[in-house]
């Protein structure tokens, strides 16, 4: 999920199996045949930003009430049939806050399906989420369902959630989806907190049977704006360690808000004669697009700069022709290192990392390992 989904269970979460999936070697090629120009691989829109649990490192710095001005039902079919009409049509992430939160998210979910959009839903770890509402995601047809897991055990999971129960929540319903065969994934922050448990954490992902786990390198944003964030050395390290962990893993790994995993890929597998193509990635209104529970449209849910609002100008138009939206595709126009980086075609740096260190969207991402040597 990408994740924007786009953070772990709070707007950002990317729950598709073939996400991000590039085979094609040359800079300028776009998963299966799609112009980013004109089509995201990835809807994210934020159900709600409502939420029982107030973990530390939301994005959103959700809250218990809902926004007044929400997306109303028929508002929100209206943006489902606007995503139809992407061709090919992009992976639609319902997200939030807690989609949960919503009395209508089950309506919102069947609406969507009519219009011929197949959604996937990154519910929070509350008691909402029982089998209950985990068979109706699987009656309705979403396509998959993300659930964070921060800490290998109980204790570490629910410590940086700040959250007690959550852990064993994930765990629950992670096997009541299995029974009901609807497809996981699990999404996971790196902070300095967890970087350490992310192998212990990849088990765990083995053994629930995920398709995919979504590694998210934190962006200093709303809550998360207080936790420690790794080093660029250490960036690199745990890529290189991704990558080779992904080779035999049963599931498929995907990085957020790092798109400079497509260069440690490359080195790799340059090192290592192997011609298995690049791993894949979409960036801030390039590939990827959030709409807010009040329909304002972000490049991300962690770049919060208004393209406009689908109550007033239909998303496709907003994504395509937006002049902020066209500058994330223009990589060549960035600041310093990412601007003159040698993979700027394929990777372009998080602009929303860049954003929040720098003020602008075109700025440099300072966790890139290569940004201060190449600077």
């Amino acid at each position: 999920m990408h994740s924007s989904s786009n953070r772990p269970s709070h707007g950002g979460g990317h729950p598709h199996e073939n996400h991000e999936r590039d085979r094609s070697d040359s800079a300028g090629a776009h998963p299966h045949a799609r112009d980013y120009s004109k089509t995201p691989l990835v809807v994210t829109w934020e159900v709600t930003q409502a939420c029982e649990l107030a973990c530390d490192h939301c994005r959103a710095s959700a809250k218990p009430e809902r926004h007044p001005e929400e997306l109303s039902l028929d508002e929100a079919t209206e943006l489902f049939r606007q995503v139809a009409t992407f061709d090919p049509q992009p992976f639609f992430v319902f997200t939030g806050g807690d989609p949960l939160q919503r009395p209508d998210v089950f309506d919102l979910l069947e609406r969507a399906v009519d219009v011929g959009v197949t959604p996937s839903i990154t519910p929070a770890t509350t008691p909402q989420l029982d089998r209950q509402a985990i068979e109706r995601f699987a009656d309705i047809g979403v396509n998959r369902m993300a659930l964070s897991l921060d800490g290998a055990t109980a204790e570490s999971h629910d410590q940086f959630r700040g959250e007690s129960g959550t852990f064993e929540t994930a765990i629950e319903a992670a096997e009541h989806a299995a029974d009901l065969g609807l497809s996981i994934q699990i999404n996971t922050t790196v902070t300095a907190s967890t970087v350490d448990e992310l192998p212990a954490i990849a088990d765990r992902v083995e053994d629930l049977g995920a398709a995919m786990w979504e590694v998210f390198f934190l962006v200093p944003l709303g809550r998360g704006a207080a936790l420690e964030q790794i080093t660029p050395g250490r960036a690199r390290e745990v890529m290189e360690w991704l990558y080779r962990r992904g080779t035999d893993a049963p599931f498929r790994i995907i990085t957020v808000e790092a798109p400079f995993y497509r260069r440690v890929a490359r080195e790799l597998q340059s090192e290592a004669g192997s011609s298995a193509g690049a791993v894949g990635t979409t960036g801030a209104g390039n590939g990827f697009v959030f709409v807010s529970h009040t329909g304002e449209v972000y490049p991300s849910g962690f770049l919060p700069e208004s393209a406009g609002n689908v109550r007033e100008t239909p998303l496709p138009e907003l994504y395509r022709n937006d002049g902020l939206m066209e500058q994330l595709r223009a990589r060549e126009s960035f600041d310093g290192p990412c601007g003159d980086c040698v993979v700027t075609a394929e990777c372009g740096g998080s602009r929303s990392r860049a954003f929040a260190a720098t003020g602008t969207p075109t700025g440099s991402d300072p966790l890139c390992p290569w940004a201060t040597e190449e600077g």
